[in-house]
């Protein structure tokens, strides 16, 4: 199934330290509307089923959110939207906007929260958008952003003990978190193979990677091209018939670092997003990995 991290704006109210769709210098780009729409009507033909609006806060531009969502309900898309929820003060406005949510169509909504969001934004806020996704019957889940250090305890006991339901996703030291101090980490061989939905950027650039990939500006290796001089199905077929990026959801980022001739050991001491960039933002490792990527890597395999 063919789906997208649709980024219809950067803009977002809150600047959060560990944020990867950002970096130091503020980014406010957006899309036009009816750019947007027409963009939506071409995925639906290339036959994407799936979008997920995010990037900067959706919710900033609310009232092109719900015509945004409604346009993929028509088109039979199913639509996530990514929030901070800074917009869910009082329940009672929570409730509000996402009756009107509901109504568009939406599928499910993904609420961002860490140490570094709620900072910005009340936890409290987060009980009132999910009791909110309960009375309207929308399906939700948590996003909990983390490093795995003793300090985010506490915040994932918000969580438990609220009963909420969440998945704790690693930070991605990439865009503001690039900054970040971290240790070497060391677990057990992992494949590390990545789904690699595309994303797609308000200045209409596609990108082969949703996470980390559009910081890759040594070689942009992810970058499938702008929707100005490509159509949506062009940019598609780049990205899935893409004899690395294939390996890359196939083998995983490990094999593929193993066979380039990084040691076992310091493979384990790498998260997903870091060896990826290691492999792939080297001009000289992915002359390399081109040259094989077709044939001599992919034996590389039991």
């Amino acid at each position: 199934m063919r789906k997208i991290a649709f980024g219809y704006s950067t803009r977002c109210n809150i600047r959060c330290s560990h944020c990867v769709a950002a970096g130091d210098i503020p980014d406010n780009k957006k899309m036009e509307l009816g750019k947007a729409k027409q963009i939506i009507r071409e995925m639906a033909v290339a036959g994407v089923a799936g979008i997920s609006f995010t990037a900067g806060e959706p919710f900033i531009f609310f009232d092109d959110l719900l015509e945004l969502v409604a346009l993929c309900r028509e088109l039979n898309i199913y639509t996530r939207v990514v929030t901070n929820s800074y917009w869910a003060k009082k329940p009672e406005k929570a409730e509000q906007q996402l009756g009107l949510l509901k109504e568009c169509g939406l599928s499910q909504l993904r609420l961002s929260y860490s140490r570094w969001h709620q900072q910005h934004v009340p936890s409290g806020n987060i009980l009132n958008v999910v009791r909110g996704c309960r009375k309207k019957d929308i399906d939700y889940f948590v996003s909990f952003v983390t490093d795995f250090s003793e300090e985010d305890d506490a915040y994932e006991q918000f969580l438990r003990d609220n009963k909420l339901k969440f998945f704790p996703e690693p930070v991605i030291y990439a865009g503001r978190a690039d900054s970040f101090d971290r240790e070497s980490i060391f677990t057990d061989y992992q494949e590390n193979c990545c789904a690699m939905n595309p994303y797609l950027a308000p200045d209409l650039n596609m990108y082969a990677c949703c996470d980390a990939g559009s910081h890759f500006t040594t070689t942009n290796f992810f970058l499938l091209g702008n929707l100005k001089n490509h159509t949506i199905e062009q940019l598609f077929i780049k990205s899935e018939t893409n004899s690395l990026y294939n390996c890359i959801r196939s083998m995983g980022i490990s094999t593929i670092a193993s066979f380039s001739g990084v040691s076992a050991r310091e493979i384990v001491t790498y998260r997903k997003c870091e060896l990826c960039k290691r492999l792939f933002d080297s001009p000289e490792l992915l002359v390399k990995l081109q040259e094989a990527g077709g044939s001599d890597l992919q034996t590389w395999v039991r």
